[in-house]
């Protein structure tokens, strides 16, 4: 079976890149980070840093974790 793809908006501070890079190394599924035609891979501090952290970001992925669903939830934009 597989997974539906998920999609959440996000606020992220530069200063939690760091944990939610932490977050999302544990889970066992690719993470798309994007604003407009940009996308990164969300288990990159690099290629997140690289985004403009001004706007609001679209977290994309195709698995489970109530864990990075929680951790998401004190993101939500």
């Amino acid at each position: 079976m597989i997974a539906q793809k998920t999609e959440r908006i996000i606020r992220l501070e530069p200063s939690e890149v760091r944990n939610f890079v932490r977050e999302a190394e544990k889970c066992q599924f690719d993470i798309d980070v994007s604003y407009g035609s940009i996308i990164v891979d969300g288990k990159s501090i690099l290629g997140i840093l690289g985004l403009d952290m001004r706007k609001n970001l679209t977290v994309s992925y195709y698995g489970e974790s109530r864990e990075f669903d929680e951790y998401l939830d004190r993101l939500e934009a």
